[in-house]
């Protein structure tokens, strides 16, 4: 298990003990019991402070940072998992499927998928009063998403503590093809609609997403210069569901279609399958 990298040793123990925790679900494969055993209720600072240092160690292994997620900022989302607020976690270089890609079966431990709208800098936003211009200013294009959300804690039972330490619940991320320019698109009104094995599974719009996706870049570009770790050009920006997450199963195919935006899918491999795969 991760735990003798340099980022450790100035960690207090209570963050190691929950990072170590988190990091053993994911090198044993068997979800972990809630950190909010390690973490008092409401302490999001030492929360964060988890989710960190799982990152640096993953960093420490060779993993780029390549962009960062929002989560929880769908009503329906929240309502799902019981919170109030948005977070935001780290997306790695080997969270990335490509578009139509197959997530190898095992790679996650209690998958869920939800369709959102990406957005893929061109400029660094360096400041904690940027606005919302600046954003805009800073998005080279918008393209579809899906996010497969994973949770290291058994059986989703999770607080907004349990969430944040575990990097936001993050998994994988599919990005579709198409690239739309943020004046050729309304991300307010774009609508949703995401299918499960041909069944529409979710829908959604960009209201959903704290009444626009621009309003949780925002949110998050303000949050990461304040922290002093700001977006940076060639981010990948996961702005948040547009509708509520579904459960993944082996085999399952989702697809979504996102108006003004276009169509971005993934498949599960079936159970027996023990080869595939596209992370990097």
């Amino acid at each position: 298990m991760a735990g003798s990298t340099p980022p450790d040793s100035e960690s207090p123990p209570v963050v190691q003990e929950a990072a170590d925790l988190l990091a053993e679900a994911v090198a044993s494969g068997k979800p972990c019991p809630p950190v909010r055993g390690q973490i008092s209720a409401g302490d999001v600072s030492t929360a964060y402070a988890v989710q960190r240092l799982n990152n640096e160690r993953r960093l420490a292994e060779g993993h780029r940072l390549v962009g960062r997620k929002i989560g929880l900022t769908s009503e329906a989302v929240q309502r799902q998992l019981g919170v109030d607020q948005p977070d935001f976690g780290a997306l790695l270089s080997d969270m990335v499927v490509p578009q139509a890609g197959l997530v190898p079966f095992g790679r996650l431990l209690q998958p869920k998928v939800e369709a959102e709208v990406a957005l893929v800098l061109n400029a660094d936003l360096p400041d904690a009063d940027c606005t919302i211009e600046d954003v805009i200013a800073a998005t080279e294009y918008a393209v579809p998403a899906l996010e497969i959300v994973d949770s290291r804690i058994a059986d989703w039972d999770i607080t907004f503590v349990d969430t944040v330490a575990d990097n936001a619940s993050s998994g994988l991320y599919v990005l579709g093809d198409q690239r739309v320019r943020l004046d050729e698109v309304d991300l307010v009104t774009v609508s949703m609609s995401m299918s499960k094995n041909g069944e529409v599974a979710s829908e959604g719009t960009g209201a959903a997403c704290l009444g626009s996706p621009l309003n949780a870049a925002l949110w998050l570009a303000r949050i990461l210069a304040e922290l002093g770790d700001p977006l940076k050009a060639g981010d990948v920006v996961l702005t948040g569901a547009l509708g509520p997450m579904v459960v993944a199963a082996p085999g399952d195919v989702f697809a979504a279609s996102i108006s003004q935006l276009g169509d971005v899918s993934v498949r599960f491999a079936p159970e027996t399958a023990s080869e595939g795969g596209s992370n990097e």
